[in-house]
């Protein structure tokens, strides 16, 4: 499973830079777009961090941050749409419908590591 979510991680960071790319230059659009690629790349590096959690309490530190930062990106990502600030709409749908889907896994997940810490 531990691949899956980083391959998902990863391949999201990815889609979140060739987004950016796709942002309209306004100072609005800079500004999203810096906000953006921070937020959109750290859930992937944050990942990172988590595979070498020290206990489960670490793990879900780690989780609740890529959640907190998967989030910030959803709400950049409805602003850009809102603003009408992409060239190209279906690059950012497909962003808003990988973020959702990621949110949920990790909040899933984060339930899962709770309950196998409650039942120890």
């Amino acid at each position: 499973m531990t691949g899956i979510f980083e391959d998902r991680l990863i391949n999201f960071a990815n889609l979140i830079l060739h987004l950016g790319d796709q942002i309209k230059m306004t100072e609005s659009g800079k500004h999203l777009k810096s906000q953006l690629i921070r937020s959109g790349t750290s859930p992937a590096l944050n990942y990172g961090e988590a595979q070498s959690a020290e206990s489960n309490r670490d793990l879900l530190h780690k989780f609740r941050i890529i959640v907190k930062e998967l989030r910030e990106t959803y709400i950049n990502l409805k602003l850009i749409k809102m603003n009408d600030l992409c060239k190209d709409l279906s690059i950012l749908e497909q962003a808003l419908d990988e973020n959702n889907q990621l949110i949920a896994i990790f909040i899933k997940s984060i339930q899962t590591v709770r309950k196998k810490t409650n039942n120890k």
